[in-house]
């Protein structure tokens, strides 16, 4: 089974021939109403079955099973090897091994998948507002192995700065975090907006990693295409998967 061009968006960057990816949308699923159709969470107040088939189906497209995880929004990164029938705690998983997705669920939040030049390692990482303030692109970076400067980043479908209002309070505890901040958070008609891609290409390049994409999908304003939480509180998630082809 495979997902037409409208049920996924392929990562525009430059990563090697290896390297496989894709972020699911909203649609080619069973579930209904704010959950339509293809809501991929357990997490959420859709029908299990309905999730499970949607599972299915988003599973069939993969060369094995998602590797699935049980998202807190930490800094947690794992290796994908580790990872058994019980999803833990965590909000991201690297791999070396071929045919092995590293996948993450999200609705605003960030999802970024990472690879190396040579293409012999990957990772995917959820990053809402707290993951990113506590670091978890860095710990990402780390887990990756290589020298950041051999690292690619591309940003998937999160809400964009125009959607995303926040307090006054929300900018000035994320500037004392990082004091090393420029930009990531702009104004619109007096009220403050975090700008969560500018955010992650931050806290990417104080790690030495600049070779980022993506970052243009706005989960918010598109919703023909994918799920928000911010625009239907009762909203479903999208994953984000890549993983490593054996060489040809």
């Amino acid at each position: 089974m495979s997902l037409s061009a409208a049920q996924q968006v392929i990562p525009d960057w430059p990563a090697p021939a290896s390297v496989r990816a894709f972020s699911t949308t909203r649609t080619g699923g069973v579930s209904m109403a704010g959950f339509g159709s293809l809501n991929l969470s357990l997490a959420t107040a859709d029908a299990p079955d309905h999730v499970q088939e949607n599972r299915r189906r988003f599973a069939a497209c993969l060369p094995a099973p998602p590797g699935w995880l049980r998202q807190v929004h930490g800094d947690r990164v794992l290796d994908r090897t580790t990872l058994g029938a019980t999803p833990p705690e965590a909000d991201g998983s690297w791999t070396d091994h071929t045919l092995l997705p590293c996948t993450v669920l999200t609705a605003d939040c960030l999802p970024v998948l990472f690879c190396d030049r040579g293409g012999s390692r990957v990772a995917a990482v959820h990053a809402g507002w707290r993951g990113l303030r506590a670091g978890i692109l860095a710990r990402a970076v780390r887990a990756m192995g290589r020298p950041p400067e051999q690292l690619l980043a591309w940003i998937g479908p999160a809400i964009g700065v125009g959607a995303y209002e926040v307090g006054a309070d929300f900018e000035r505890d994320f500037r004392h975090a990082w004091p090393w901040l420029e930009g990531g958070f702009k104004r619109y008609q007096g009220r403050v907006h975090a700008d969560l891609p500018a955010l992650a290409r931050a806290a990417l390049g104080q790690v030495g990693v600049t070779d980022v994409h993506g970052g243009n999908f706005c989960t918010y304003t598109d919703a023909e295409r994918f799920f928000s939480h911010r625009r239907d509180a009762a909203s479903g998630r999208m994953a984000t998967t890549i993983w490593l082809e054996p060489d040809s």
